[in-house]
């Protein structure tokens, strides 16, 4: 059974979200090109075949969606049906994300404009895209955009929070890096925290650290690293992901949203911060003061997660009259 499993392929059934395929070989067959019908030598090998099939298998009949979830049953990373998934994806994320790393993907997107196309058309786009580090949610992006903008909005409903309904709207559409340019998703999506600095043990799967080659090397892995006390976050390098892209998107592009909106959408995924309190050493007075938005926005981008999803056509013409009256009807990506 083990060598009939040596070459299964894994084709993900055809939905709106796509299809993925892989073929599954060994380390050993990669390295020595022995004959497929070869069994597989070790327990090593048998662990690594399991866990890359959990990263294209998922429990079917779970649905995300249910009211009477409990705010303390989210982000549980030890018992839900995507546990395997996301172990694997954070796996992956904390192995890679170096301060090399991050420095060239940040130079590599630093200058907009590979397409153009409008905002609410770019958000369209995250209807095919599911976000594999998320334990809460497996659907859409575009779904879960529309039920933290509108959570914001049935407790902020006033105009002078529009601001605030299309902050929630946009927050992850960074991730059009992935469905977009490419990127795999180790790079665009989970939680974030610096680099060329000490990884905190409270980030999410903090083991995973050890894999890392910055953790290794003094300069990079001491309690200020490259950086100095107080420095503001503006000059913290942060693992590379769709929170950054985003925002340079909202900048570059000149959109009118206040600054406590690119806070949250700069920072929401850097859980360590703004939920643990890590890296206050690193943070200046405008960090501080705008730390409460942050915190404030994070009960709708986590806890709308368990929400009926929204009517689009009944909120969609809102949300385009936001998009325009914030953004240019063209914006560069």
């Amino acid at each position: 059974k083990v060598a009939s499993a040596h070459r299964e392929l894994f084709v993900k059934p055809a939905s709106p979200r796509g299809m993925r395929i892989i073929e599954k070989k060994s380390n050993a067959q990669s390295k020595s090109a022995k004959p497929s019908s070869q069994p597989l030598e070790n327990v090593e090998e048998w662990q690594d075949y399991k866990e890359e099939k959990a990263k294209y298998e998922e429990d079917s009949s779970w649905n995300p969606v249910d009211p009477d979830k409990k705010e303390e049953e989210f982000r549980n990373y030890s018992s839900n049906p995507r546990f395997e998934r996301v172990r694997n994806f954070y796996r992956e994320n904390h192995e890679k994300q170096t301060y090399k790393f991050a420095v060239g993907m940040h130079k590599k997107y630093s200058n907009l404009g590979k397409r153009q196309m409008g905002l609410w058309e770019a958000l369209e786009l995250l209807d095919t895209f599911v976000d594999d580090s998320d334990p809460d949610t497996n659907l859409s992006q575009m779904m879960h955009a529309l039920q933290t903008a509108e959570a914001i909005r049935k407790k902020y409903p006033g105009k002078e929070y529009d601001w605030y309904h299309l902050t929630g709207l946009i927050h992850d559409m960074g991730k059009f890096l992935s469905c977009v340019y490419g990127e795999e998703q180790w790079c665009c999506v989970g939680d974030t925290f610096p680099v060329g600095c000490q990884f905190s043990d409270k980030i999410e799967f903090p083991d995973f650290f050890k894999l890392n080659p910055d953790s290794k090397d003094k300069n990079l892995s001491s309690k200020f690293g490259v950086y100095k006390k107080n420095c503001g976050l503006k000059n913290v390098l942060m693992s590379f992901g769709h929170d950054e892209y985003m925002y340079q998107v909202c900048v570059q592009n000149k959109s009118k949203l206040p600054i406590s909106a690119l806070y949250m959408i700069r920072y929401h995924s850097f859980y360590p911060w703004h939920k643990e309190g890590q890296y206050m050493h690193l943070c200046d007075k405008v960090d501080i003061e705008n730390l409460k938005w942050v915190q404030d926005f994070n009960q709708f981008d986590l806890y709308s997660k368990a929400s009926e999803i929204p009517n689009l056509k009944e909120v969609k013409e809102y949300y385009k009259g936001l998009v325009k009256k914030y953004f240019p009807e063209k914006v560069k990506w």
